[in-house]
């Protein structure tokens, strides 16, 4: 099913119930479309890097749900496809939001002075005279949530009312959305694992993102390269969703 393929169809459909999930204050700035990549220094020979906890036995294992996720994110019959889109972004707008509160005591502008989401990769900000800045991932976070949580508020972006229709911008606003949450996911799954860990909510996490995962590859809103960056500058979590391709839980 090709979500970008069907705004040209009747975007009518019932009434979905107002709900909205609370996030820090306003932000200023606007998010970046594309991510440019830290300045790499010249070759020199770097310390082998260790594996990540992530990608280890028998974290990377850890899932409440088993088996394929192609499964639970197909759309369901008699439901709008801009509605179920719609209703997935705030469930992994809400979901992602409440874990990232309970670790943010741990993200601060000391640990994280940058944000950060591989070895070589820190995500930049582009500010209101449109000029890429590096933030801490704490504000980065901030602006992110805020910027989403606003445009869940906005019934002009987000109809909430029966015969208010999705305005045809919305493919293209939710892609971007969804680029935005990938980056504190893999954030988190880069800086705060371990914390995540410590909580044991590894299987909790594990399987938000992976349903993350499976319905932006569905619904053509994340691309490979989104997920896995580039040569120089790779995203940490490309290599588990790599994982989880190989083990049959996420598809291509």
């Amino acid at each position: 099913m090709s979500f970008f393929n069907s705004i040209s169809r009747s975007m009518t459909r019932a009434q979905r119930a107002p709900k909205r999930a609370t996030t820090p204050t306003s932000a200023t700035f606007s998010p970046t479309e594309v991510a440019p990549p830290n300045n790499i220094p010249p070759s020199v020979a770097a310390p082998a890097i260790p594996k990540p906890l992530y990608l280890s036995s028998p974290f990377v294992e850890a899932a409440l749900v088993k088996g394929n996720f192609k499964t639970i994110v197909m759309l369901p019959k008699y439901v709008d496809i801009m509605e179920w889109v719609a209703m997935n972004i705030f469930d992994f707008y809400t979901n992602l939001n409440e874990f990232y509160g309970v670790i943010a005591e741990c993200c601060t502008q000391q640990s994280c002075s940058t944000m950060s989401a591989g070895h070589t990769l820190s995500y930049t900000w582009i500010n209101h005279e449109r000029k890429s800045v590096h933030l801490p991932a704490p504000t980065y976070i901030d602006y992110v949530m805020t910027w989403i949580q606003n445009l869940l508020n906005d019934e002009a972006t987000f109809p909430t009312k029966a015969g208010h229709d999705f305005p045809q911008s919305f493919p293209s606003t939710v892609k971007h959305v969804y680029r935005q949450l990938l980056r504190v996911f893999a954030h988190i799954y880069h800086s705060h694992f371990h914390q995540i860990l410590h909580l044991r909510s590894e299987p909790h996490f594990n399987s938000l993102f992976a349903h993350f995962l499976s319905f932006g590859r569905e619904y053509e809103l994340l691309e490979v390269k989104d997920v896995k960056g580039s040569a120089s500058s790779p995203v940490a979590v490309g290599q588990l969703w790599e994982k989880w391709r190989d083990m049959g839980i996420l598809e291509g």
